[in-house]
């Protein structure tokens, strides 16, 4: 939506007044949301307020509504749970209790609330902004308000974010905590599962979520758990039977371990709860299994914050306040929602009553509905989920070769594309080859790397392998070499007819530098393991007063890890390549840590992406603020290196992977019947040669021959990046005095339309 005027960003707010909420249950990543919305509350030239415990502080006034400063926020991103407190509250649920609250806000003038919290919070939220008009006149009658602050405080405006683990609110792809949870909930599973094959144990795990199965879903799909129960699907009737035979089956083909994952909502079809309980005594009684059960409880809302959390949580803030400060008396009360990758607003009310239309629909049986309800995000995890779990191979082979290979170096995730890839190809009746070494391994075997380029020879072996071994089709997973790679295929296709078969690059690496897609799988943990780091660093840094850290992070010429972590991290600077700085820059980012040094935060933190630049090198930033900062602070460095392209992989990483592998057969398969032609496979066109990539809201397959415009070669980047947008937010999180681009905002849309059914 673009303003017809521009407005000045630092100004907004001139005379205005925020207040900040947490409510309900606690989630990792709302300090995050309530650090964001203090600082670009404070950068717009908005007076903004704390709100302790909730919505009984509201109600309770006095100390608990406090004046915010920029400080005051400060060291909060990498704490879970809520700084500022939560609590349910019974006193907000009375009109009476509303009425102090209402009072409490108009004596401090403030007009503008942003509340934190599930759909009870902000149901709650919309309720006390319908009935603000006749609050102010109860308060009017008992003499508790004048008539001027009835007058100055007319209107409320009501922002709400979702934080809640359970990821159950209707709208958003995902809620503040959920992403969060998830890394508790696999971190266990991870652990369970290494003494479960020590002991060829069955386990079973119930994960928190309420009435929503997301955290259950996501989980089985990122472990490949035997069995999930949700209380979106109930099994089918039987399924005592089916669990057994599935169980048994795994054990017969050499699995030790088992693993289900209950929902603690989970029902069967004539609604009686399905516990932990009830499955462990089948299995043991049935097929005498060794079975344990782990209730993982609060454990999934506690620990540290995602980076995912953090950067999502710091997003909606932003959001939020310009929602606030945009807002009139006619806008509907909005909720700052993501979608896709984008940050977007929809009514409160719409996003309430189809997360409550999920509930009806449960309890009335239409299953299917309530899985669709739930949005697009938990329908493709289903239906992925159905692809993957319970499924046999068919008798009938389908006579296609499909070749899977890994190109470049390594990422967490790369396994769970190829697993799932690999499932999915064998459902299909195909016969999925596994290629080593990349696309040395296609062309001859041998294990020697040939740099990022396939020369003209290597092309030729490639070609001749993909006879002499009747292969069909190609999935190949890796970074820019498997995009280049894939492009000098499809390139050679003219001189080797060989080559014309379908083939689908699944962008794969730390950097996330692949054109055609907005995330790589492996670019969430290299992401997640450098903000642990740097929140090692920085408390290191809380017993020595004045100190400034500069940290390398990878990435090539891409600076997504640097942006990202830095707005993850709370960095102060980030230097990357595609924003080209120079001295000038760097005086002021020395000179902004001098000043910041005077204050009650005396630390630093500076990022810097390992080629932003020739010349100002990692060792001549650190020369340079060593030496401008002397007497005043003082400057360590650390190189992250390689460790950011091990470790475990996130949930993001394994569920995306999953997804990726499966699309990306399924599309091959389908390719395959288009290019059938006179009992032979000939792919030549365009289409038949794909980059599987996430854009903005979908995943979709773009040709890769169409993405040569937009990719600069010789750095190895695409063109355009989604996340330079989010800069401006770093920098004005850091305290900068920086213009933010107030001209596109994220425009009101409609749940409700959008699904297409009310």
């Amino acid at each position: 939506m673009q303003r017809s005027t521009p407005v000045d960003p630092t100004k907004m707010g001139a005379g205005r007044a925020i207040a900040v909420l947490t409510s309900g249950g606690d989630a990792q990543g709302m300090n995050a949301a309530v650090r964001a919305t203090v600082r670009v509350g404070i950068y717009t030239g908005a007076k903004v307020y704390f709100v302790h415990e909730g919505y009984q502080g509201l109600v309770d006034g006095g100390d608990n509504i406090r004046q915010a400063t920029w400080e005051s926020v400060s060291m909060m991103l990498q704490l879970g749970g809520t700084v500022i407190g939560s609590a349910r509250c019974q006193d907000f649920r009375s009109k009476e209790g509303r009425a102090k609250a209402a009072c409490n806000l108009v004596k401090l003038g403030i007009t503008n609330l942003c509340v934190i919290g599930g759909d009870g919070s902000l149901t709650g939220a919309n309720e006390f902004r319908n009935e603000w008009s006749e609050l102010l006149q109860i308060l009017l009658k008992a003499g508790k308000i004048t008539a001027e602050e009835a007058k100055r405080s007319s209107h409320l405006n009501i922002v709400g974010m979702v934080g809640s683990i359970d990821n159950d609110f209707c709208g958003t792809d995902m809620t503040i905590g959920t992403d969060s949870a998830l890394h508790r909930i696999m971190e266990v599973v991870d652990a369970i599962t290494t003494t479960a094959q020590s002991h060829q144990r069955a386990f079973i795990l119930e994960v928190m979520g309420r009435h929503c199965g997301y955290l259950a879903l996501v989980t089985a799909l990122a472990c490949g758990a035997d069995w999930v129960f949700i209380p979106e699907m109930p099994p089918d009737e039987g399924w005592e039977d089916h669990l057994c035979r599935r169980l048994t089956y795994q054990r017969s083909i050499g699995n030790r371990l088992n693993v289900i994952i209950v929902a603690e909502g989970a029902l069967d079809l004539h609604g009686k709860p399905i516990t932990c309980d009830i499955i462990k005594n089948l299995v043991t009684k049935k097929l005498g299994f060794d079975t344990r059960a782990t209730v993982l409880g609060h454990v999934q809302r506690g620990g540290t914050p995602s980076a995912f959390d953090r950067i999502l949580g710091s997003r909606m803030g932003v959001e939020a306040v310009m929602a606030l400060l945009e807002a009139t008396p006619n806008t509907p009360a909005c909720v700052v929602s993501l979608s896709g990758n984008m940050a977007v607003r929809l009514p409160l009310m719409e996003c309430v009553q189809v997360t409550k239309e999920v509930t009806t629909a449960m309890a009335e049986g239409r299953f299917e509905e309530a899985v669709k309800l739930r949005g697009k995000s938990f329908e493709n995890n289903w239906n992925t989920y159905k692809l993957l779990a319970h499924v046999t191979a068919p008798d009938v082979k389908s006579n296609i070769n499909i070749a899977i290979l890994n190109v470049g170096a390594p990422c967490a995730g790369m396994n769970a594309a190829v697993r799932s890839a690999v499932r999915i190809g064998i459902l299909q009746g195909h016969n999925m080859l596994a290629v080593h070494d990349g696309f040395d391994g296609l062309a001859n075997g041998t294990t020697e790397s040939s740099g990022w380029s396939l020369p003209a020879s290597m092309i030729e072996e490639i070609s001749l392998n993909i006879a002499k071994f009747n292969i069909h089709a190609l999935v190949i997973i890796g970074g820019f070499e498997a995009f280049v790679g894939g492009l000098e295929l499809v390139t050679a296709r003219e001189k080797y007819e060989e080559l014309c078969i379908p083939l689908v690059v699944i962008p794969a690496t730390v950097s996330n530098n692949v054109p055609g897609s907005d995330f790589s799988i492996g670019a969430d943990t290299a992401l997640n393991t450098i903000t642990t780091t740097c929140d090692r660093i920085k408390q290191s840094a809380a017993g020595t007063k004045r100190r400034v850290f500069i940290i390398e992070t990878m990435g090539g010429y891409c600076g997504y890890l640097a942006t990202m972590a830095g707005l993850a991290a709370g960095a102060d600077a980030a230097y990357i390549y595609e924003e080209p700085f120079g001295i000038h820059d760097l005086e002021t980012n020395v000179e902004h840590l001098l000043e910041k040094m005077k204050t009650t935060v005396k630390r630093g933190l500076i990022l810097r992406n390992e080629k932003c630049n020739a010349n100002y090198t990692t060792d001549f930033l650190f020369n340079l603020y060593s030496e401008e900062g002397k007497g005043v602070f003082d400057c360590r460095k650390n190189v992250l290196g390689h460790m950011q392209q091990g470790g475990t992989p996130t949930p993001f990483d394994r569920n995306f992977g999953t997804k990726m592998g499966a699309k990306a057969v399924l599309w091959l398969t389908d390719k395959l019947k288009e290019c059938y032609r006179h009992g032979r496979i000939f792919a030549n066109t365009p289409d038949s040669a794909c980059v599987l990539g996430m854009k903005k809201r979908a995943m979709i397959f773009q040709p890769l021959s169409d993405l040569k415009e937009d990719t600069d070669f010789e750095h190895r980047i695409p063109k355009t990046q989604w996340w330079l947008k989010l800069r401006p937010i770093l920098k004005i999180l850091a305290k900068y005095k920086i213009s933010l681009d107030t001209s596109e905002t994220a425009t009101m849309e409609h749940v409700i339309k959008k699904r297409g059914t009310v």
